[in-house]
């Protein structure tokens, strides 16, 4: 067989083009880890260091247990006020209490957070007045306590909303100078909302400094996390934003705080948004209106009771002698009285004034509203005139 001058050409190594190289990836430290990071077992035992999630401090460990426990106290309270009438509605985070604990002690007094509805425990943990946190839902106003001076914005109703409000606020922080982080709490329900999106894109572009934070309960009311998603979970939904993101086990408290604490330091190094799915139960209904049974059975959620975040922690500490039965009554006695005051004072009744309904609808009032407000003036004078000749 004779050979082509063609063919030896194309053989020939001195001609052949050099390989090209690899396109380094897009998405190297965007991922979230496989698995969720832990670093106890559901027993309180530890489990071997982690050097990309330090453990943090003894003493913040300490001080979230006391937090979790007087949290989940509350919780039971803030349920019983509804069953009494004294609430309109409660959504309990019980079993939760890892992320709403960890969520406000990864951050400064001064950093921002923007709750859902479901933050009660978070904000009453932050130190704000129980009685101004529920007041929302005993229905006297859409926010009790000051958002300016507990950089805490109301908590949100309609789902995913503060997600947008979080970036827009962090933007601005940092664009003052400032080295604020907020932090968003949203559902994974809220992950299918475009507010949820908007938000991450705005905050990946301009590089605003905030957390967001998904508590993965695996339900959005009635709706399985199965409806919501194909990802391999939430928090790969970073990635299409050049967010970096990561996943945890929610009932972890050490992994909880170690994971968020890198997430805030992250953002507020100036590196823009990080995301953070924690991986959790809600073990009551999803309020006091919802029949759980109908869409989930006894059996799954007494799987969950078996990774209670509270007794991990406290297995934990008990472990390194940082914890013992007097710290434990103490911190019990102190969660009985924090619920004996909330009942008293949530079992008085309300003063109302109906003139307020009139107030912060605009920052000037429209002339229509102003005819309404002296209308429903005009009655109430008339009404305590007809009481007086009684």
């Amino acid at each position: 067989m004779t050979t082509t001058p063609q063919a030896v050409r194309r053989a020939s190594p001195r001609t052949r083009r050099p390989a090209t190289p690899a396109a380094p990836d897009p998405s190297a430290g965007l991922l979230p880890t496989t698995e969720p990071v832990r670093l106890l077992n559901p027993d309180g035992t530890p489990l071997p260091a982690r050097d990309d999630y330090p453990e943090p401090p003894v003493d913040a460990l300490r001080e979230m247990y006391r937090r979790m426990a007087v949290g989940r106290r509350f919780d039971v309270q803030a349920t019983a006020l509804t069953k009494q009438g004294r609430l309109a509605v409660y959504p309990s985070s019980r079993g939760q209490e890892a992320c709403q604990v960890g969520g406000v002690l990864a951050l400064r007094d001064t950093d921002w957070v923007f709750p859902t509805y479901r933050e009660s425990m978070a904000l009453t943990s932050r130190g704000i007045d129980p009685v101004e946190v529920l007041t929302l839902l005993r229905g006297d106003w859409h926010c009790g306590y000051d958002p300016a001076a507990t950089h805490t914005a109301p908590q949100c109703t309609p789902l995913a909303t503060q997600c947008v409000h979080a970036a827009g606020l962090a933007y601005g922080e940092s664009y003052q100078g400032r080295d604020t982080v907020a932090l968003a709490f949203i559902g994974d329900g809220a992950t299918s909302e475009g507010d949820f999106h908007e938000g991450v894109n705005f905050a990946a572009v301009f590089k605003a400094p905030v957390v967001y934070f998904v508590q993965n309960n695996k339900y959005a009311i009635s709706v399985p996390l199965s409806r919501q998603t194909a990802a391999p979970s939430l928090a790969y939904k970073g990635v299409g934003y050049g967010v970096p993101s990561e996943q945890v086990d929610g009932n972890d408290p050490v992994a909880v705080l170690a994971v968020l604490t890198r997430a805030v330091e992250h953002a507020r190094s100036g590196k823009g948004p990080f995301l953070v799915e924690a991986h959790t139960y809600r073990m009551e209904p999803h309020t006091n209106a919802d029949d759980a049974t109908r869409y989930r059975d006894a059996e799954e959620v007494e799987a969950w009771r078996d990774r209670d975040p509270i007794a991990r922690l406290e297995a934990y500490l008990r472990s390194r002698e940082a914890l013992d039965d007097a710290a434990v009554a103490a911190i019990a006695e102190e969660a009985e009285a924090y619920a004996a005051a909330l009942r008293d004072r949530m079992n008085a009744q309300p003063a109302v004034d109906p003139l307020s309904l009139f107030e912060h609808v605009y920052a000037e009032p429209t002339p229509q509203l102003v005819e309404q407000r002296e209308q429903v003036r005009a009655e109430l004078a008339a009404a305590r005139d007809e009481q007086g000749d009684a």
